[in-house]
């Protein structure tokens, strides 16, 4: 936070209140909007998650047996 506070030539406590009070700013719009914002990061990890193929447990192969009727 020091670092970021002096490349924007502010104190420590004011460049928390412009951070804080941007934060939720943007919640609001989003809640709005009805829409996510996310960081890269996120968005990478939400799409690693979305696109990994699961392991199915031994209970839920069964039932995907019974389902197909190959008991």
């Amino acid at each position: 936070m020091t670092t970021a506070a002096e490349l924007r030539k502010v104190s420590i406590s004011d460049y928390v209140r412009m951070v804080t009070v941007v934060q939720p700013c943007r919640e609001v719009v989003q809640a709005e909007q009805n829409t996510i914002a996310m960081t890269p990061d996120a968005q990478q990890s939400l799409w690693n998650a979305l696109n990994a193929t699961p392991k199915l447990t031994k209970a839920q192969r069964d039932l995907g047996d019974t389902m197909r009727g190959e008991e």
